[in-house]
């Protein structure tokens, strides 16, 4: 791409640096052919992204689905990025896999129990990013 392009493809190294500086993400599931998103905070452990639930909906349909999304982006005042994973949720139920997990900077936001943790494994990572600026002209 051009040194001007206003948007850029991010390899899979730069996306995962940048999921790496974000904490907050949107986790998606298909069910019945509608999108459910569910706003998640998160890290990143040896690339693959990990967040705590509660009982419910949302981990029930990430254990239960075959494909998930998941999307974090970021911004500054001259430039905005957005990085989509596709893979699959794990719920984490082995002692040394949560135990792996409890290692991690990981703490849950709302003052809520949220005792499952969820590691979901990347099967496709996309990356992108906008260098703010006015339009061009036609």
């Amino acid at each position: 791409m051009a040194a001007d392009d206003p948007v850029t493809v991010l390899s899979e190294d730069e996306s995962w640096s940048l999921l790496g500086s974000a904490s907050l993400g949107r986790f998606v599931i298909v069910t019945d052919g509608r999108a459910e998103i569910f706003p998640v905070n998160f890290v990143t452990q040896r690339r693959t992204l990990l967040f705590r639930t509660a009982p419910g909906t949302k981990l029930y349909r990430a254990i239960m689905s075959d494909q998930v999304a998941f999307e974090a982006d970021g911004y500054t005042d001259v430039e905005g990025w957005s990085v989509i994973v596709h893979g699959r949720a794990h719920l984490l139920t082995a002692t040394a896999e949560v135990l792996d997990a409890e290692e991690a900077p990981l703490r849950s936001w709302p003052a809520t129990v949220k005792p499952h943790y969820v590691r979901l494994i990347a099967m496709e990572v996309s990356g992108r990013r906008f260098r703010f600026g006015p339009e061009p002209r036609q």
